[in-house]
């Protein structure tokens, strides 16, 4: 079952190989994106909250491998460390999606119970090595949905998005060297055989309809075995070894005290906050001219005038919004203008020959940040026909300061296309950078995103031109300050609240109007 390549790539060593055993598990499940709880709501379909003015992650994630036998309560404890570490933002990443997929004689093997699943090569440590670094670094991955029942691949995959923790479990966690690393704290669930066997019987008896004798002789000739070679060895390898599963809440509550520890050591050292970095940034660019990939609109008498009703305190709220419209509409013509174009000819009805021009591209994208930018998408769909939507809620944390992705639904295959990302003002930039970098990690081009808004602060244009020199900045007009509560000046006002007809609290910033609603 195993080459001496595979064999050199092992920690520890393995032995001669085991009896096949046959999985009893039908199909592999998404996580679900929330973990609910009884205090509180935790995001396990995350990414961490703050990104600096590279556009970079701040710190990586901290990993915790989870290791032991089959029904030793790993996942139970992982969700016990979760809810007690009560961090926002949690990934749970399963070792049972990670099976590879297997060749027409392997499957001929699994038909007839011939193939070893407990085996370290059954998995994918490749496609699990790769996934966790990027999950590490903060970018989203594709995870695979292995149904065991035909023993491949689904065709759907699932996307994760790197977070604050990532929990990784699984009875081969320990198994390779390179895996081992990339996690930071390695923990062993040691729960007793017998428990563990009572836990397989009570499972595949009620949820499996399998029959007690057929239960233990699976057990005792295929996973027991399977245990004592491959997963017990590596309980060396572990940080902290928990006796008794779950049941052992001293060992629980001493793991989420360090990983606190750990957390906080690494926020306090690389974690700055929103207005940290927008000092910063104001600082660093104060002389500095605007960049090159910002375009204003040509400031008409007719666009001047305008802004001179929006900017009006005194404008009624139809006024506001039938003008806001009309700076949409020039604006987004504006965008569609900077789009890359190639020649061709046509034939008039008069059968002449017309040289013309058409868009180049695949097709164009539009994503709002929530929930100001939504208000941009009818200009949007005016002048685009069958234009794809997608959208983005950013909200800043009233804590941290910080902005954090809390919703996200985007069309398929979004890579290949032109995206126009709205939001109706930028002040720090700090939501619109975390909105780029959602669209960098589902593989969209860095030149194919142009970010539109009604009125930015040079501060905000700065901070994304400054992370992402590629991006197209397009607005209808740029004012020079921020204040110290970050909002615009001479400024708008908050848009959101004066479009929809709300009420702003006394301290919001042009970046938080996203945050004040939900």
């Amino acid at each position: 079952n195993s080459s001496a390549e595979s064999l050199d790539r092992l920690y520890p060593a393995v032995g001669s190989s085991k009896p096949p055993r046959k999985r009893t598990t039908s199909q592999c499940k998404s996580e679900p994106p929330l973990l609910r709880t009884s205090k509180r709501t935790i995001y396990t379909a995350g990414r961490p909250p703050w990104y600096n003015e590279h556009g970079t992650q701040s710190k990586e994630a901290f990993v915790i491998g989870l290791g032991g036998g089959s029904a030793s309560g790993k996942t139970t404890v992982a969700t016990m460390i979760i809810e007690a570490l009560d961090v926002p933002w949690v990934v749970l990443l399963s070792m049972d999606s990670f099976y590879k997929v297997l060749t027409k004689q392997q499957q001929e093997q699994a038909a007839s119970n011939d193939f070893n699943f407990d085996h370290p090569d059954a998995f994918d440590f490749d496609l699990i090595i790769a996934t966790l670094k990027k999950l590490k670094q903060g970018k989203s991955v594709k995870i695979p949905i292995y149904d065991f029942t035909t023993h491949s691949r689904k065709k759907e995959w699932k996307t994760l998005y790197g977070a604050n923790v990532i929990i990784f479990e699984g009875i081969m966690a320990f198994a390779d060297k390179e895996l081992l690393k990339l996690l930071d704290l390695k923990i062993f669930v040691d729960t007793d055989s017998d428990i563990r066997l009572v836990r397989r019987l009570r499972r595949d008896i009620s949820e499996r309809g399998r029959d007690i004798e057929g239960v233990i002789k699976q057990y005792n000739k295929f996973v027991k075995p399977a245990f004592d070679q491959y997963i017990q060895p590596t309980m060396r390898l572990a940080d902290i070894v928990v006796p008794r599963g779950s049941g052992n809440t001293v060992a629980i509550d001493l793991i989420v005290q360090h990983v606190h520890s750990q957390l906080e050591e690494v926020r306090a050292s690389s974690s700055p906050r929103v207005g940290v970095v927008g000092a910063a940034l104001a600082s660093a660019h104060q002389c500095h001219p605007l960049p090159q990939t910002l375009s204003v609109l040509k400031s008409t008498p007719q666009v001047r005038g305008m802004h001179t009703i929006i900017r009006n305190k005194e404008t009624s709220r139809d006024e506001f919004i039938f003008y806001s419209k009309r700076l949409m509409r020039l604006l987004i013509e504006h965008a569609l203008s900077l789009l890359p174009f190639q020649s061709c000819t046509v034939q008039t009805p008069q059968g002449q020959d017309y040289e013309g021009r058409t868009y180049s591209g695949k097709q164009i994208t539009g994503v709002s940040i929530l929930r100001a930018g939504e208000t941009m998408e009818p200009a949007l769909r005016a002048v685009c026909k069958d234009v794809r939507i997608g959208t983005i809620l950013i909200q800043t944390n009233c804590n941290t300061g910080e902005p954090e992705l809390h919703y996200l639904r985007l069309p398929k295959d979004i890579s290949e296309d032109h995206v126009i990302l709205m939001d109706c003002t930028v002040s720090t930039g700090a939501a619109a950078m975390m909105a780029v970098r959602v669209l960098l990690d589902h593989d969209v081009p860095e030149d194919k995103i142009f970010l539109l808004s009604l009125l930015m602060a040079e501060m905000g244009v700065h901070s994304v031109a400054y992370a992402f020199p590629r991006v197209k900045i397009i607005t209808t007009a740029v004012d020079k300050k921020v204040n110290d509560l970050f909002r615009i000046i001479p400024g708008i006002g908050n848009f959101g609240d004066r479009y929809f007809g709300t009420d702003a609290p006394p301290d919001w910033s042009d970046d938080d109007e996203d945050a004040l609603s939900t």
